[in-house]
Formats: structure tokens, sequence, C-alpha cells
């Protein structure tokens, strides 16, 4: 199934081949995981490029650019040059450093629950030169921000009340006119979520957001939320 909204301005490639993930003994929202941390060198593309980044196991999708972020990344238009730009659930950083590289003027923030991913992506972000780059918890992050663009693979198996509760703190923290995109798998409730957002956003603040899917691709849908003027 194609775009649904008009094809991105620019395409960021990411790698497609599966590969197998590290045995984890700790969920990747696990504040500090319980596993050896050993780190290693993944080759991956990001932003149009190879890259070489720093992983561990303990952490969200360690050996692989997953694919739901590669749907996101593909599909989703190229971020403003400039302000603030949010990673939601960061992991070691495959979003937060596409922002980066592709928005070396911005200043980027990675949230995370994750310690180890918050260590990660800060390495990877100084070994690719990202010099604005704050890898933070969610409570870390000044609550006076707000943000030019949002970008999550939310962490969908928190549960929903985790879910909602996150997406409703941060989503209301968009700029006038700025977007989020957030990719969802279809079978683990990507419309079903589409509906709620209308649904809360619309009750929380009448007129104010639209929610939309921007592209379905390899079982993912890609949603837009877009704050208006």
């Amino acid at each position: 199934m194609g775009r649904e909204q008009g094809a991105p301005r620019h395409r960021v490639l990411a790698p497609v081949t599966w590969m197998p993930m590290t045995k984890q003994t700790d969920h990747y929202f696990t504040a500090q995981p319980a596993s050896a941390a050993e780190r290693r060198d993944l080759r991956v593309h990001l932003a149009g490029r190879e890259v070489i980044v720093a992983t561990a196991p303990g952490i969200f999708c360690p050996d692989r650019v997953d694919i739901g972020t590669a749907v996101l990344l593909s599909e989703a238009p190229v971020p403003p040059p400039t302000g603030n730009l949010l990673d939601l659930g960061s992991g070691w950083g495959p979003i937060a450093l596409s922002l980066g590289l592709l928005s070396p003027q911005a200043t980027i923030w990675a949230v995370d629950v994750n310690q180890r991913a918050l260590a990660l992506s800060r390495t990877n972000a100084k070994t690719l030169g990202i010099n604005d780059f704050h890898a933070l918890t969610p409570d870390e992050v000044p609550t006076d921000i707000s943000f030019d663009a949002i970008w999550s693979n939310p962490p969908i198996r928190v549960g929903k009340p985790a879910l909602h509760e996150m997406l409703m703190k941060w989503l209301p923290r968009l700029a006038p006119g700025a977007a989020a995109y957030l990719v969802v798998q279809k079978n683990l409730g990507s419309d079903s979520l589409q509906r709620w957002l209308e649904t809360e956003l619309e009750a929380s603040d009448p007129g104010a957001f639209t929610v939309d899917r921007q592209a379905t691709a390899r079982g993912f849908r890609l949603l837009c939320v877009h704050r208006m003027t």
C-alpha cells in the first residue's frame, strides 16, 4: 500500500535485513537493566549514510534498526532544520541520531527510561558529531520546552494505560504548526490508537489537533498528529 498523504521530501534509508536479536533478560523499558553491559559495534544506515554505533543488551532491539523505526525513517518528511526535535522512546538512538544528522542546527532530545539506552545514545551522538544532543529521562526534560517535531516508535508493550499517559503528556507539547510522527504495528492496535488519539486530543483541546494516517508499510502505520497554528 502506498503513501496516503503524499511522498516525503527526503527518504532516509534504513536496513531491511532481518537479524537475530540478542537474548534479553530485561524489558527494554527497564530503568536499570540487570544484564551485562557488553557494548558492541553495529553498522547501520542512518540519514542516507553508513555509520557505526554502539549497542548493548538490555535495551530495545540492540542488533539492528527494527522494522517499525525503519518505516518511520523512510516515510516521515524531512524534520525542521532548527528548533527542538524529540525522539520519544529513543533506545540506542536510531531516530534521535537521524534527526541530528538531518538537522544539524536543531536541538535534539532523546527521551527514554532505560539508563543504558540513554548512555549509548549519548555515546553515539558524540561519535557522529551531533553536538546539541540531550539524552534524558522524561522527568529530566525541562517542562517549559515545546517541540517543533516529535518522532517516535512508542513502547506499545508497556500497556495501554502507560502508553496513553505518555502520549497525552508529550503530544500537547508540540509547538503550533508542528507535527508528531508515530509508527505503530497494525496488529498491535494502530487503528484503535488513531481513533483514541482523535477522541482524547479533541476532548483536551478542541480544534487544536488533527490525527491522520501518513503511510502504511511493512505491517506498520505511520500516524501524523499535527498541531494547528
